[in-house]
């Protein structure tokens, strides 16, 4: 029941994360505002996370686990609601800033709760299990808000999405273990910024990964104008999507725990050709369902990361793993950012996918620098991942 509540913060979370891409179209006719514009509203929530996640984990660091889940999800409730009651375009750019700020921190804390759980050769999975509730947002939560915006109006999203954080937060309280901060200290955290391997994994992560948002970001859109979707279909076509994710982060925990940086190196490789083949798919149903399901997979990447920062960070455990999913909404904020770029110089909807599989391409560089140097300080992380 501890995997159970802490997946299911991550269902509340990506549901709330993927959805605000989902229902740009909704929230941009209701506040009469540009696709480009309201993907602000994207970039104000990575901005949360970026600047909440080594924040929260340093200033809290010997805060007990339970107490700072508990705490993040009641934030990450409100941040929702407030979006719900937002009365027009800036209340609704903070309400999704401060809905942002909890969001890298519970995923680190909650992979570290689940690491401490499982036995050394199996930290991978035992991560995968705790973003098991992220992928499978995009199998039936993101396709249901989705739903909810066409029929009821794009606040009845972040109204359920708040309740879910409140239901997360109980069940934390009720099903997960105490677990002391230990000799965690806001000091030690800070340690983990003089390493050169952990800006890097961040560094790559941020650029590499953009791409899944760069499409993610306007696929509603590019559902609708390019490949002539009806709107009743578009649910369908991002649960493809999330079938994609849930299978990705399963394999992706399981060669995790064989070997950290070819898993990162094969999913890299596998955005480029998936993220490359959205821009000739596009315009046919039966491909594009396909193809979404081959990007969704990409995120095999993420149990990899995440625990190839556990083995970086030496004792800086709480932020580095809280810094991975800052990581990951700057790209998500870049992917957004390039993709909106591309579109309003006249590219199109479907540029998003060569656009995206730049920033892969730009992820193996930096990966490729991160392994040379690693093995002229004479380690060898390609080799199988041991405990």
């Amino acid at each position: 029941m501890a995997s159970l509540a802490l997946a299911l913060g991550g269902l509340a979370i990506g549901t709330g994360e993927f959805a605000s891409m989902s229902i740009l179209p909704v929230v941009a006719g209701d506040l009469h505002a540009s696709l480009p514009d309201m993907g602000h509203m994207i970039s104000a929530y990575a901005l949360g996370v970026v600047v909440g996640a080594p924040l929260i984990t340093i200033f809290l660091a010997r805060m007990p686990r339970r107490a700072m889940l508990i705490l993040l999800m009641t934030l990450y409730a409100a941040g929702n609601l407030l979006s719900a009651a937002a009365p027009g375009y800036g209340t609704l750019l903070l309400a999704r800033f401060i809905a942002g700020i909890p969001h890298g921190a519970y995923f680190g804390v909650a992979a570290l709760v689940a690491a401490a759980m499982a036995t050394p050769d199996k930290r991978g999975q035992a991560v995968s299990r705790v973003l098991l509730g992220l992928t499978i947002a995009n199998i039936f939560g993101v396709p249901l808000a989705t739903w909810l915006s066409q029929g009821f109006g794009w606040r009845s999203t972040f109204l359920v999405v708040g309740v879910l954080g409140t239901i997360t937060a109980l069940m934390v309280r009720r099903y997960v273990p105490f677990i002391a901060a230990g000799d965690a200290s806001p000091r030690r955290e800070l340690g983990v910024f003089r390493r050169l391997q952990v800006w890097l994994t961040l560094l790559m992560v941020s650029v590499g990964f953009g791409g899944l948002f760069a499409v993610y970001t306007y696929v509603t859109p590019t559902l609708l104008e390019v490949t002539k979707v009806s709107p009743a279909l578009v649910p369908v076509l991002l649960a493809m999507m999330g079938v994609g994710m849930t299978v990705g982060n399963l394999i992706g925990g399981w060669f995790a725990d064989r070997s950290r940086l070819w898993t990162i190196f094969g999913a890299l490789v596998w955005n480029v050709l998936a993220l490359t083949a959205f821009y000739f798919t596009s315009s046919n149903l039966w491909a594009v369902a396909l193809n979404l399901f081959a990007i969704g997979c990409g995120i095999a990447v993420a149990p990899a990361v995440q625990t190839r920062l556990m083995d970086v960070a030496g004792d800086a455990q709480t932020v580095t793993a809280a810094l991975n999913h800052s990581a990951f909404n700057l790209a998500n904020a870049a992917g957004a950012w390039c993709g909106g770029m591309a579109i309003a110089h006249g590219a199109g909807l479907q540029s998003t996918g060569p656009v995206g599989a730049l920033l892969a391409v730009g992820g193996i560089v930096v990966l490729g620098v991160s392994v040379l140097l690693e093995r002229r300080g004479g380690g060898n992380r390609l080799a199988p991942a041991a405990a």
